[in-house]
């Protein structure tokens, strides 16, 4: 209803990107934590490299600084002599993941790990679910595909659904599912 007198507000929701992913980069960081803790697997979180511009020495604080280069992929290890590399993602879409979320450098790169036998994935949050999506799978949408974005339904078939619990999310089992013949064969060298 209207009523004399009534104001209409316009209200502006703002919306802020500054720290997406962070809560799924944080329950990543904890799984490294633990594997690391308990010798399954050594993988870090690369840190972006940075140029220095200024530095305020009487309190240690950076002022000033820029980022040198694109970073590549957020994550990179080893896991039973296989080389891994990945990077998390986070989608508000309900029925797809667009791929303008990938940048074209990050593509390339997992590309060159492929191509030398390493083990690159995507583990990407989704409708209140966690998804290892194999580099192989997001190469071969991207080149037989003219979509801009993945369907769930190919996220659901394609992907390892993963588990989350108070160790973080657990992305080895993932691996352990999607790389079961790579992982085996390397296992049978030693």
């Amino acid at each position: 209803m209207n009523y004399p007198g009534n104001i209409k507000k316009a209200y502006k929701t703002s919306v802020n990107y500054r720290n997406r992913g962070m809560d799924l980069e944080s329950m990543i960081n904890d799984a490294c934590k633990y594997y690391l803790d308990k010798d399954i697997a050594v993988i870090y979180k690369k840190p972006t490299p940075i140029g220095i511009v200024e530095v305020d020495y009487s309190r240690m604080v950076i002022k000033k600084a820029y980022f040198k280069e694109a970073s590549t992929l957020d994550y990179n290890g080893l896991y039973k002599g296989k080389y891994i590399e990945f990077d998390a993602k986070e989608s508000k879409n309900k029925s797809s993941f667009p791929l303008s979320n990938i940048h074209e450098h990050q593509i390339k790169h997992i590309r060159n790990i492929l191509r030398h036998g390493g083990i690159a994935f995507l583990i990407i949050s989704m409708n209140d679910n966690y998804y290892l999506f194999k580099g192989e799978d997001l190469i071969n949408f991207i080149d037989n595909e003219e979509r801009k974005s993945i369907p769930i339904k190919v996220i659901e078939d394609k992907g390892v659904k993963l588990v989350c619990n108070y160790n973080g999310i657990n992305y080895i089992d993932g691996v352990n599912i999607a790389y079961k013949e790579m992982i085996l064969n390397e296992s049978t060298k030693s």
